[in-house]
């Protein structure tokens, strides 16, 4: 069940931090593609929660010893795949605070069974900004041949699954990253555990 999130009052930052607290597991998890801007406004938020950010991504990265482009390279998308999945089941079950996730993370049928118990938080964005965030020149491995084609495809694969597991969208197109954690904290309220 999701809905979005266009524009409200600034909620109280008080009552959503009580309001993520009651319950197990991380204040929000901010799930979309590259370029959403998951890891900014992950810090963000955890700045006006007064809590921390954790990033699925870095701890695939910890796990493995060496960057997600070679894990890809190296070991398989299998191998990164399971990395990634057992990197979610623990931050979901460890991390109180703000949890960015992979991109793909949502592709795993496992990982989205686990976000049902969550909070989460889609943040939507067009490819044009996800361009001038990350590039599309960067490393990533999916994206490494006709790198805007591919963001179209992973896109229409993937969408159907955000909207799967977030109980809120927030789309950032031309929004800052202040302006796109004051809608998420407006969808806690609004779609409170």
């Amino acid at each position: 069940m999701t809905s979005s999130t266009e524009g409200r009052e600034r909620p109280d930052t008080a009552d959503t931090a009580a309001a993520a607290a009651r319950t197990d597991g991380p204040a929000v998890v901010l799930v979309g593609p590259p370029g959403a801007g998951k890891s900014t406004v992950g810090a963000v938020l955890a700045a006006r929660l007064g809590t921390t950010v954790r990033d699925t991504d870095e701890d695939v990265e910890k796990a493995a010893g060496k960057a997600i482009p070679d894990i890809f390279y190296d070991d398989g998308e299998p191998a990164f795949r399971a990395l990634e999945r057992a990197a979610v089941r623990a931050a979901l079950a460890e991390h109180p605070g703000v949890l960015a996730l992979g991109g793909g993370a949502v592709m795993d049928p496992g990982v989205r069974e686990l976000l049902a118990a969550h909070r989460v938080v889609f943040l939507d964005v067009e490819m044009a900004d996800a361009v001038k965030r990350v590039g599309l020149d960067a490393p990533r491995p999916l994206l490494a041949v006709n790198p805007r084609q591919q963001w179209r495809t992973l896109m229409e694969q993937r969408r159907p699954h955000y909207t799967e597991v977030a109980r809120a969208t927030v789309t950032t197109a031309g929004r800052t990253p202040d302006e796109v954690a004051e809608l998420v904290l407006a969808a806690l309220e609004s779609h409170p555990a």
